[in-house]
């Protein structure tokens, strides 16, 4: 009778123990930061940042605005239109979609130059490169960690033995 007793109680104790909700990992956050903000306080965000970086004035400022807010729009209306396709894109769409980005890049700079000065500009030109450099960085941080097809690396992957 002490033995079931004994047994019931440690079963219970390890469902409701097992039941608890799991805690956050402390370290881990979801996502981006700049994620848990709305589209206008991003901008404002890259607005100032950029203000205070290549010393922007107040004319500067309001163009920079507008066009802070027409790249934002149109980067939330590609990441939308992104996420509804389900199938992936073929060799011909990538080719355009290249092209569009290639285009705008054009557009950006071109737009950028009567902006700012030229200093400014060249002032542009290295953080745009730092920033590039720093996702490369990143990016192949993360490439070697995971293997081809998304797994971690550095977790030993265990053989299952089949049932029989």
């Amino acid at each position: 009778m002490k033995k079931l007793i004994t047994l019931v109680l440690i079963a219970s104790i390890g469902l409701s123990t097992y039941a608890q909700e799991k805690k956050e990992r402390p370290g881990r956050h979801e996502g981006h930061p700049m994620d848990k903000f709305t589209p206008e306080q991003r901008n404002e965000l890259m607005l100032k940042k950029m203000t205070l970086e290549l010393d922007l004035n107040a004319s500067q400022q309001k163009e920079m605005g507008k066009l802070i807010a027409d790249q934002s729009a149109k980067r939330e209306a590609f990441m939308k239109k992104r996420k509804e396709k389900t199938e992936k894109p073929t060799s011909d769409e990538i080719f355009e979609m290249k092209n569009k980005m290639l285009d705008e890049q054009i557009a950006m700079n071109s737009k950028m130059k009567k902006i700012l000065s030229p200093e400014q500009f060249t002032k542009w030109n290295e953080m745009k490169k730092h920033h590039r450099e720093g996702m490369k960085k990143h990016f192949s941080q993360n490439k070697k960690k995971h293997d081809f097809h998304g797994k971690r690396k550095d977790i030993e992957n265990k053989d299952v033995q089949p049932r029989g």
